[in-house]
């Protein structure tokens, strides 16, 4: 087929790669003279490292980014863990891939660059389409036209044309810069860190590893500000904003110190929304195109991956007619932004709670490793509490970070001693099997988790007494 793609950006340039090796003779059109990312830190987890060791751009990532095991966010006021993600508490070798956008880039680039039938159009701002029931032109701003294609991939971001989607914009936002890691800080290497006030600030320090070109390890820093706040951001000067962060989190200093031009941060924003039908006769759109990205440390990147990875495998098999409802079809938990990018199976984990702080917040994130911490306001002794990720949240086992003591008082009444194992039963119906999960026992100090899948056909499945 001749496939016409919009956009070389992560999505494009993978799904460039993976279309090319089915034999597909592939279009790229670009708005820019010599395309590149806009950007700076992302953390690419371990569904798309699998993704870019399938157009064979991992080892080339990897030689670039950094490898991240623990994401670690404090309240800078009173010391409180907010959020504490472990990558390697089931699998010692998982970790998130800390990169920075250019890096990603280059990687996806020199990828799909191996590859024959690939020819790029560059300055060529794509903005309309025409299409019957076999082919799809494609235009320019000029009115120049390209075509006929047989399939046109719409991966133009967040900002495309060719979209319907209409967006919900988010309050808040991010400044972000790339400074050089400093040989002064204590932060580690392996950590995402973070901290927060209230919900009002979020400042954070992510080693990226290096740039192509450069050989200096660097760190994206960021800084959470009101979507419409970047001018008085800006009016108020660096110094004020320096003097802030550093009060905040003292350990910063090294990082905002090499901020001396308010041009070294760029604002980004944020928006929430999603295609139901991402796709018409013969144009489909994927990555931020079909769905806006929550602003998790670059997850619109993992889902342009994973897209790319769904369309193709779709139309692997498949015509034109049927790959698109297979591709729209395809499991959610990549596609709305309620769910887990990450999840192509169901986690549990189970920890013995520490009843001395009831007050830690519950803010359990989706974006990582699916080992999370569980919620430490429950005793093990009294309730095992849980912390589930896609697809259970979204097939209304729980909802969010909800845990077993907030469910139905069947479920389970009192916990078992220390050192029982337990089993949740989960029914989809009379029709569908009963899916069990054995919870490793409940020992002190430390943590456990369970990893099964889970792939029922029903909406929303029940958890019955164990």
């Amino acid at each position: 087929m001749r496939i016409a793609i919009i956009g070389a950006g992560m999505g494009g340039l993978t799904a460039a790669s993976l279309l090319a090796d089915q034999g597909h003779d592939i279009t790229i059109f670009d708005q820019f003279d010599t395309p590149k990312p806009v950007g700076s830190g992302l953390v690419i987890q371990p569904v798309g490292q699998q993704v870019l060791a399938e157009v064979c751009a991992l080892e080339t990532a990897l030689s670039y980014g950094n490898r991240v095991t623990h994401m670690l966010g404090i309240e800078a006021q009173n010391g409180k863990r907010m959020l504490d993600v472990r990558y390697d508490l089931v699998d010692p070798t998982t970790y998130g891939l800390a990169i920075h956008r250019a890096a990603l880039f280059d990687a996806l680039w020199q990828a799909m660059k191996t590859r024959d039938g690939i020819t790029l159009v560059t300055s060529a701002d794509i903005t309309s389409v025409r299409q019957d029931d076999d082919t799809i032109d494609v235009f320019t701003a000029s009115h120049d036209a390209f075509g006929p294609f047989d399939l046109c991939i719409d991966s133009a971001g967040a900002g495309s044309p060719l979209s319907p989607l209409t967006s919900k914009p988010l309050g808040y936002g991010a400044i972000w810069g790339t400074v050089d890691w400093p040989d002064d800080t204590d932060l580690p290497k392996h950590h995402l860190s973070q901290r927060y006030v209230a919900a009002s600030h979020m400042i954070g320090a992510l080693p990226i590893g290096t740039l192509p070109g450069d050989t200096s390890f660097k760190a994206a820093i960021f800084w959470s500000l009101p979507s419409g706040g970047y001018d008085a951001w800006k009016s108020n000067g660096l110094d004020a904003w320096r003097a802030e962060a550093k009060t905040l989190w003292p350990a910063l200093a090294p990082f905002v110190d090499q901020i001396t031009d308010a041009d070294q941060m760029t604002m980004a924003r944020y928006s929430h929304g999603t295609l139901n039908r991402p796709y018409t006769n013969r144009l489909v759109h994927i990555g931020d195109a079909a769905h806006r990205a929550s602003p998790q440390l670059g997850q619109g990147a993992n889902m342009a991956l994973l897209d790319a990875l769904a369309l193709s495998r779709a139309l692997a098999t498949r015509t034109i007619g049927q790959a698109l409802p297979a591709y729209a079809r395809a499991p959610p938990s990549h596609k709305n932004l309620s769910s887990d990018v990450l999840g192509l199976h169901a986690d549990v984990s189970i920890r013995q709670q520490d009843t001395s702080d009831p007050a830690r917040s519950r803010l359990v994130s989706r974006v990582a490793n699916p080992a999370n911490t569980a919620h430490p306001d429950k005793p093990c002794l009294r309730h095992h509490g849980l912390t589930t990720q896609t697809p259970l949240t979204r097939l209304g086992v729980f909802w969010g970070s909800a845990h077993l003591s907030t469910a139905p008082r069947t479920v389970i009444k009192k916990g078992p001693p220390v050192g029982s194992p337990f089993r949740i039963k989960i029914s989809c119906g009379k029709a569908a099997p009963l899916t069990y999960f054995q919870a490793p026992q409940c020992v002190p100090e430390g943590m456990r988790s369970l990893r099964e899948p889970f792939a029922p056909s029903c909406a929303r499945p029940q958890i019955l007494r164990g």
